[in-house]
């Protein structure tokens, strides 16, 4: 008799993560058409005009698709040192995604018998990506559905070689004042890495945000913090305000010495040609983040009036996305938003199962979203 093969250990026990349901597919399963799909944090705008202008151009090089892409990214991180202003090249480390750099991250610095700490309600990567290498997850409580910093530190033990922190946090929306996060890094140990993951810096630094979420007054990248903490790394995606999900690009900025490392174990070309390419591009058109981001706060200021119309509980969000309490019947709500024709993103899996996480896409797909919740609510 055969013996089955052995996972390493944690990777039998992972919970895969969930995508958002794709439109494709609630297409064939329920043959509804003029879908709009508000699940994935998705840019409603897409990504940027040059863009699209400049991979036609790419593509009538044919011969380029043949060849491996750059594989160190040259052009790409030398745009992103001109754009962040840092020092060197050196720092950057990309990813196919930021999920990506998350993984490399736990697979550097972590590993059987290790801890890694993050916050209840935090991304679903997280223990994914902990459990992965083998590493013990440990959870702290959340404090108003967010990171208490206080209880984070007080995780910290000996084993403790990775913290993982998402500033504005998804699924929640909340996030982090600059002076917390400094005192919080003060206090860390030297040899603990800790990740700040700004996947929706673009939309919490926007002004407009102040005035639409009321949380994001103290908001501040913890870019600048990286010349004072050497175990700082600041990861970010072209996966959100960039429109460039498909194309999965993300990045890490840290430490020469920690980029190092991450390099090391980053797999060679897992950057695509045409993702290095539209991301470059996406860089030079700044009017595109800032019409995308005036777009979000006017949708999320629309949504949160409606849900105070409909005596809806809602977290205040910082991101592009917003998650409202439609009650222990969330599942049930859910399914019948598909119905019609509109794609939301249950969140029981976060331990939040009375709401419902809704992307903000355009005025007019937030008003469909928030017309067929209203009819099942009162139905």
């Amino acid at each position: 008799m055969s013996l089955s093969p052995e996972p390493v250990k944690g990777v039998a026990n992972l919970s895969p993560y969930i995508p958002g349901k794709p439109v494709d597919e609630l297409e064939r399963e329920y043959g509804i058409s003029n879908i709009v799909k508000l699940a994935s944090n998705e840019n409603p705008l897409g990504p940027s005009s040059k863009v699209v202008a400049h991979l036609k151009n790419f593509l009538n090089s044919p011969l380029q698709l043949s060849r491996y892409p750059d594989g160190n990214g040259f052009i790409l991180k030398n745009k992103l040192v001109e754009k962040l202003n840092l020092d060197s090249v050196n720092q950057i480390t990309l990813g196919n995604g930021s999920n990506d750099v998350l993984d490399i991250l736990a697979r550097t610095f972590a590993g059987v018998g290790d801890e890694v700490i993050f916050s209840q309600y935090a991304f679903a990567v997280y223990p994914i990506a902990t459990q992965a290498v083998g590493a013990t997850a440990v959870i702290t409580q959340a404090k108003d559905w967010g990171h208490d910093l206080k209880a984070m530190l007080s995780a910290i033990t000996e084993k403790t070689k990775l913290i993982f922190i998402a500033n504005p946090n998804n699924p929640t929306g909340t996030c982090l004042n600059k002076q917390n996060l400094q005192q919080f890094l003060q206090q860390v140990p030297e040899h603990i890495v800790v990740v700040i993951d700004e996947a929706y810096e673009e939309y919490a630094s926007h002004p407009d945000s102040i005035a639409s979420s009321g949380i994001t007054k103290n908001y501040h990248s913890m870019l600048p913090a990286l010349k004072q903490f050497e175990n700082l790394v600041v990861t970010r995606t072209f996966s959100k305000a960039y429109g460039l999900a498909s194309f999965r690009v993300g990045y890490s900025v840290s430490s020469i010495n920690i980029a190092d490392l991450l390099n090391r174990v980053r797999q060679p070309f897992n950057n695509n040609s045409l993702a290095l390419e539209a991301a470059t591009i996406a860089l030079d058109d700044q009017e595109h983040i800032v019409q995308s981001a005036e777009l979000n706060w006017q949708g999320m200021s629309m949504l949160c009036n409606r849900f105070k119309q409909l005596k809806l509980d809602y977290i205040p969000s910082a991101g592009n996305f917003i998650c409202v309490k439609v009650g222990s019947n969330s599942a049930d709500i859910y399914e019948k938003l598909l119905h019609e024709g509109v794609i939301t993103r249950p969140v029981a899996n976060y331990q939040m199962s009375e709401y419902l996480r809704i992307s903000i896409g355009t005025m007019d797909e937030n008003q469909r979203a928030l017309t067929a919740l209203q009819k099942i609510l009162e139905s």
